[in-house]
């Protein structure tokens, strides 16, 4: 079954040791080769800055991860295809994949709107507003001060919405994620689960998956194991229970997959990198139908992204 994945860092460890092989290093849980045996049809690739680099620095980082992304990632693989406009997953071709750039964290621009412009213009299409800490946008969840977006943060989710593309409210402030919800024509979660199930301050509370869904925007279930269990180890029905959850208030067609392939150190038994997704497609299809598991893997997400 085909899989959209809304959330890797492949291009972080690829800046980190540029000797590593997109296509088939093993340090890479999801290169190409790995990809290709999962049936991954679509990946979206984080551009992610570490908090310690100094301001003045972060852009330009953030333009290696993206000439990384053009060199390495679809330069040296002929299946797989940028995504330069969302309809352009609907011209893929079966054993292609569609690459799509994102940003994780607003850093890189700070209070630039011309660099943010001109990311868009390099192929950015979803912007996470902040990682854990506060920038210019507003306050990450690791933010003692918990504020909200700032007025510039409220500008920039006005201008994603005028250039279609997603904002992600992972990592952000409780208060952030409702001013979001205010704003955001087409908000996404691309690696949150249930704190319901698990108390982890990364996941969405009931109140917050709702709010996302009646917005008709989007969670993606992530595989980091302390975002699914209290233990901190999981297997591939704790995924399941947190899917099973976000569907009983109402999210069956609101949910997608959104690994964290190469951000995370853990992993759930039995789905340790992008080639074992299938696994999970076949754990999925004991609980429910061929439709909807299609719709968590990826008809959800076709149908999410905006149109034209």
């Amino acid at each position: 079954m085909k899989i959209i994945d809304t959330h890797c860092d492949a291009l972080l460890k690829l800046l980190e040791n540029k000797n590593r092989s997109f296509t088939n290093s093993p340090d890479i849980e999801t290169n190409f080769d790995r990809l290709s045996e999962g049936g991954v049809t679509g990946q979206l690739f984080a551009i992610f800055i570490e908090p310690e680099v100094p301001s003045d620095e972060k852009y330009s980082i953030a333009l290696q991860q993206i000439e990384l992304f053009h060199s390495e990632v679809v330069g040296k693989h002929e299946k797989i295809k940028k995504i330069e406009k969302w309809s352009d997953f609907e011209a893929l071709k079966d054993g292609e994949i569609g690459a799509v750039l994102t940003l994780e964290g607003a850093d890189a621009f700070g209070n630039d709107m011309n660099k943010l412009k001109n990311l868009y213009s390099l192929g950015v299409k979803s912007l996470g507003l902040t990682w854990n800490n506060a920038n210019l946008v507003g306050d990450g969840l690791g933010e003692s001060r918990g504020a909200g977006l700032t007025d510039f943060g409220k500008e920039v989710v006005k201008l994603n919405n005028e250039h279609k593309v997603l904002t992600d409210v992972s990592h952000l402030s409780v208060k952030g994620f409702w001013d979001v919800m205010d704003l955001a024509l087409y908000p996404i979660a691309t690696h949150s689960n249930s704190i319901e199930l698990c108390s982890h301050r990364r996941n969405l509370s009931d109140e917050q998956a709702k709010a996302m869904f009646g917005k008709n925007g989007l969670v993606g279930i992530v595989f980091n194991p302390p975002f699914l269990t209290e233990t901190g180890t999981a297997s591939i029905t704790d995924i399941v229970r947190h899917i099973e959850h976000f569907c009983s208030i109402g999210g069956e067609k609101r949910i997608c997959l959104g690994s964290d392939f190469d951000g995370i150190s853990q992993f759930v038994k039995g789905l340790e990198d992008s080639s074992k997704y299938q696994q999970l497609i076949n754990e999925l299809l004991k609980h429910y139908t061929q439709e909807q598991v299609a719709g968590f893997a990826h008809k959800n997400f076709l149908n999410f992204i905006p149109r034209a």
